[in-house]
């Protein structure tokens, strides 16, 4: 987990499922990258690796499976370039703007600006019940798997979407 939380940043990650295949489905290069603990972009060996849509590598878990599977074989190394744009509620507590999500996966857009529709349980309905502050933590899952990760940065992004 990072020491300081963001709002909505760009992030870069770089890393690399288990070149030894065990398993199948979720239980392959098991992994992901989450905003809060709440807001999941997954993490998985998806090469030639039959599991539920919105399971897949680069899919917001439990929501939306990416437009593509971009995914390079076992032990071979990918990136994400992800732009997150931080939820924000009204006075009432109140959803007013819902995360969104841009993801590139090796080069490929596979989600852009897909709002999550709200936390990402597993095989529960998100909701945006509990208010947070803009500003979240970045945590990498541990899902028992031997996974590798390098070249992880980041950048505040602030108005850049105005005109």
């Amino acid at each position: 987990q990072t020491k300081d939380k963001f709002a909505d940043f760009q992030l870069h990650i770089e890393f690399a499922t288990p070149a030894k295949v065990e398993g199948d489905s979720q239980h392959r290069g098991n992994s992901g990258v989450l905003f809060n603990g709440i807001y999941e972009v997954q993490v998985l060996d998806s090469y030639q690796n039959p599991t539920y849509p919105d399971g897949q590598c680069a899919g917001l878990y439990g929501q939306s499976p990416p437009l593509v599977n971009a995914s390079k074989k076992p032990g071979e190394w990918q990136s994400y370039d992800i732009v997150f744009e931080s939820p924000r509620w009204d006075a009432a507590g109140k959803i007013a703007k819902k995360a969104a999500v841009t993801v590139i996966h090796n080069g490929v857009v596979v989600h852009h600006r897909k709002e999550y529709q709200g936390n990402t349980p597993h095989q529960k309905n998100g909701n945006y019940d509990k208010p947070h502050a803009p500003e979240v933590f970045i945590q990498l899952q541990d899902h028992n798997n031997p996974m590798r990760f390098r070249n992880v940065w980041l950048r505040k992004l602030r108005d850049y979407d105005q005109p």
